[in-house]
């Protein structure tokens, strides 16, 4: 009884130190996750396990946010997640997105799950229209994601057709000229084909190097008034607070960079702006709804953070990181030149297959070429045998009459004829004999030559014959080749060796290797300076060559804005169309 009692105690409390849970479903570019949760976890408890499922280190650039009656909210670390003004509906849904964007892509992210995302959030704003890219970028763009997704542009592979079901282009840009769809594919694929070579992680990061120049590229925009209740938006990003004109997103009338910022604050729903200048008046504006001010104030302070950040030396974890992708970086380089060189091997070894192929075809040609004239000649040698024997037969013949001639006109010339009508008659006779004689002596001695003539034609064909032969049998017992198996070039003593062991692959780092990586990563760098240029020519081509196809009647306000900008020379870098307030004695900020 004592036991059963106890049983039941230990199985009670048991039954009440298990925690509490509910579920969330977290949603990613390109996937969805289900995670139990305990009823006490704090956002930074979800936020760290959403993290370390997707093996991510850079977390300071992204949050889980969630949607409160039309506004964009985003998770705090320090409060609990079911504390939150979320549906309790479960599963409780949240998207990890990236809530702060770099100023330098290819500086900042290391890691390749985060520029992976980056990539993917980046395209799917401009596809939807929430960045405005100019139609010659976005098929530059669109070259680069092809590159990411397919690989390597191979004609035989990538045939016409097979970016139909592709979304490449934002919908404005399509709608904006009178071109087909396999007009769109011909001119992505033209660039696609130039990107060869690249990896996935390089042509995405190309994407966002390109992308990051965009005016609209991380910028979080804001319904604002000011003073005056004149309608304005707000823009934070990494750079600073940008003010505009409702209508242009594009070009800010006033712009406060992060480091001319002393405070920032607001009550209820005033915000204010303190720049460092004194000189400067304090900016004032009044926004809609109180949530709106706090989701600004977590922005600017997050966006702050980060500038600050970046211009201090990194920390010993980014070092660390830092360090490991360039390893992983050296590994990676490494692995496609031995691979491109084994498919440089393995293509030359096809191709010296296919020449010993195509020679052995032609000397089984040749050989039936000479079998075909060796025959040829065998006729035509028996064809003249044969007529010179018919020759020499008549010949003979001739001859043979000829002498039966001579013995008519012998007999002719013994008999004496009594009378001289008949003398007469007879040597009339004698002179017709003698004249047909001498017409069949010649006729017998024309036949001795042709038959010379057709003796001399037959042994040079018996000689053609010979000299056939003798080339069939050469043709028949050349060597045969050496067994196709190129030995493959040894390795330049300066790169690293590879030993293969089973189905494993180790492989040796030197100093010299990483210091050579080293330097050809700035070579790169600088190459792609120079390339910049022409990389803009090319868009300006494109530009050019579609510029006729162009429904100006089409054209929304966001092209027109870019198309003026372009006109007054302005550059298309979002670092270059910041206009900082003037200092000029206490006048007040009047947009």
């Amino acid at each position: 009884m004592a036991g059963a009692i106890a049983s039941r105690m230990s199985f009670s409390s048991l039954k009440r130190k298990q925690p509490k849970t509910f579920t969330v479903r977290i949603v990613t570019m390109d996937a969805e996750m289900e995670f139990n949760c305990e009823m006490k976890w704090k956002g930074k408890d979800l936020f760290d396990l959403v993290c370390r499922t997707l093996g991510l280190r850079e977390t300071w650039f992204f949050g889980l946010q969630y949607t409160i009656k039309d506004t964009v909210a985003w998770l705090k670390m320090d409060k609990k997640v079911l504390d939150h003004d979320v549906s309790k509906e479960e599963p409780v849904t949240f998207h990890f997105l990236a809530k702060f964007y770099p100023e330098n892509a290819e500086e900042e992210l290391v890691q390749e799950i985060t520029q992976h995302l980056f990539f993917l959030q980046v395209k799917k704003q401009i596809l939807d229209e929430k960045i405005y890219c100019p139609p010659e970028a976005s098929v530059l763009l669109a070259s680069y994601a092809v590159q990411a997704k397919y690989g390597d542009y191979d004609p035989s592979v990538h045939k016409r057709g097979f970016l139909a079901q592709e979304e490449l282009l934002p919908k404005r840009v399509i709608n904006l000229y009178q071109m087909t769809p396999e007009m769109w594919e011909e001119r992505i694929t033209a660039w696609y084909a130039e990107h060869r070579g690249r990896a996935r992680d390089e042509a995405e990061m190309e994407y966002l190097k390109i992308a990051q120049d965009l005016e609209m590229y991380g910028v979080n925009y804001f319904a604002i008034r000011n003073k005056k209740g004149t309608e304005l938006l707000l823009g934070v990003d990494a750079l600073g607070l940008h003010i505009y004109d409702p209508e242009n997103r594009l070009t800010p009338k006033i712009s406060f960079p992060w480091n001319e910022i002393r405070n920032i604050s607001y009550s209820d729903k005033e915000f204010t702006i303190k720049p460092l200048d004194k000189k400067i008046d304090v900016f004032k504006f009044n926004s809609s709804k109180l949530r709106v001010n706090k989701l600004i104030l977590q922005l600017c302070i997050g966006n702050h953070d980060l500038f600050m950040r970046r211009r201090k030396a990194d920390s010993l974890e980014v070092q660390q990181m830092k360090a490991q992708a360039r390893e992983e970086k050296a590994r990676k380089q490494m692995e496609r030149q031995r691979l491109a060189r084994e498919k440089q091997m393995r293509e030359e070894a096809e191709r010296t297959r296919d020449e010993l192929e195509r020679r052995l075809l032609q000397m089984k040609e040749e050989a039936t070429m000479a079998n075909e004239a060796l025959m040829r000649s065998e006729e035509t040698a028996d064809l003249l045998a044969e007529k010179a024997q018919i020759t020499e037969e008549e010949a003979k013949l001739l001859a043979q009459k000829a002498a039966e001639a001579e013995q008519e006109m012998q007999r002719i010339k013994a008999t004496a004829i009594r009378t001289e009508e008949e003398k007469r008659l007879m040597e009339q006779k004698v002179l017709e004999a003698e004249v047909l004689a001498l017409k069949m002596a010649e006729e017998s001695e024309r036949r001795a030559k042709e038959a010379d003539q057709l003796k001399q034609d037959l042994q040079e064909a018996r000689e053609a014959e010979r000299r056939a032969k003798q080339k069939l049998l050469e043709i028949t017992t050349k060597p045969t080749y050496p067994p196709m198996n190129p030995i493959p070039a040894p390795l330049p003593p300066d790169m690293p060796s590879f030993n293969f062991i089973g189905d494993s692959l180790s492989f040796d780092f030197k100093d010299t290797d990483m210091k050579r990586l080293s330097m050809e990563i700035e070579k790169e760098k600088v190459e792609y300076m120079e390339k910049s240029k022409h990389l803009q020519e090319q868009l300006n081509e494109l530009k050019t060559e579609i510029e006729a196809l162009k429904l100006k009647e089409r054209e929304t306000a966001l092209d027109i804005l870019h198309n003026e900008n372009a006109d007054r020379g302005g550059s298309s870098s979002k670092h270059n169309t910041i206009k900082k307030p003037q200092a000029q004695g206490r006048r007040p900020i009047c947009i």
